[in-house]
């Protein structure tokens, strides 16, 4: 894992102390990668959304829709099938 070197404000260094302090995370770079994980998460939703903005709207009913989004949670197939 590569290690860094940040500095924090007395209130986020303190927030991140009561995050370990709590036992949800064992530590403050736990605390900070999960942070990133969840913005980088945030980040592929918003991508998706302005993808399927741009789109424009589907020639598939709502029926087909419904079903390739089933498809693709348990099989993992294309949802534009």
């Amino acid at each position: 894992m590569t290690r860094q070197s940040i500095s924090l404000t007395p209130p986020n260094d303190e927030w991140l102390k009561a995050q370990v302090e709590s036992r949800e995370y064992a530590s403050k770079s736990d605390v900070v990668n999960d942070l990133i994980r969840k913005a980088r998460e945030i980040e592929f939703i918003r991508m998706r959304l302005i993808a399927a903005e741009e789109g424009g709207l589907s020639d598939r009913t709502p029926q087909q829709i419904l079903a390739a989004a089933r498809r693709r949670l348990t099989h993992g197939e294309d949802p534009q099938a």
